[in-house]
């Protein structure tokens, strides 16, 4: 995978930057704690919340560190503070371990900002300290299905001049689209209609299975 885009932010810039994002769409916002998420179908807006708790737990674990023990129903408040009480050692932690250990858990925390983004109908947002790292993620697993299928290099290319390329060789074609959009078609939140909607130089078809990888696939209806 070769690219011309921005210099990822270290793990322990980006992650904390979701969290301000995420407390920032959901202070104040009380009436939306039980609203699905569109993107997570089986997920409320506080489920959604309580995995980001979750998963920061699993890797301080994973890093020497030792969560809070889980309390009962926590309300969305308590959450977000124990997300930022077990983040706030984290950063530390992946700091220590160089900044790029965690990088797996920034892409999926940014992704679910904006999967939130999408539930409540807000703006995602320009810029962001984790997006380009979290973009590095699911280009590389996106690379890697593109080579596992056997199927020609495309060049991803987002109309901020950011650029990518999946699988070994030279591109065979490109697919263009607005850097949010491209984001969002790699993280398994824009169905095969809407990803053959995009700019391509070639009839999409070969390249649409491979945007099933890993844990993400298209849905089957259109995401927002």
């Amino acid at each position: 995978m070769t690219a011309t885009r921005p210099d990822p932010a270290p793990d322990f810039v980006g992650y904390p930057a979701v969290r301000r994002g995420v407390r920032a769409l959901l202070d104040g916002r009380p009436d939306t704690h039980r609203r699905p998420v569109p993107a997570c179908p089986e997920w409320t807006v506080i489920d959604l919340l309580d995995h980001l708790t979750v998963i920061a737990g699993r890797v301080l674990e994973r890093h020497g560190g030792t969560p809070p023990p889980p309390a009962g129903e926590p309300t969305v408040p308590e959450l977000l503070d124990r997300w930022d009480h077990v983040g706030a050692e984290l950063d530390g932690r992946l700091a220590d371990a160089g900044g790029r250990s965690g990088e797996v858990m920034v892409m999926d925390a940014y992704t679910h900002e904006l999967d939130l983004c999408a539930a409540l109908d807000v703006a995602p947002p320009v810029e962001h300290a984790a997006r380009a790292s979290s973009f590095e993620v699911l280009v590389r697993g996106f690379s890697g299905a593109v080579e596992s299928r056997g199927l020609p290099p495309l060049r991803l290319r987002a109309t901020d001049g950011s650029a990518w390329k999946a699988g070994a060789g030279r591109a065979a074609a490109e697919v263009t689209a607005p850097a949010h959009e491209l984001y969002r078609a790699l993280a398994g939140r824009r169905s095969l209609a809407q990803l053959a909607a995009l700019e391509w130089t070639a009839d999409p078809g070969p390249w649409l299975p491979a945007f099933s990888w890993g844990p993400f696939a298209p849905p089957p209806r259109p995401g927002v």
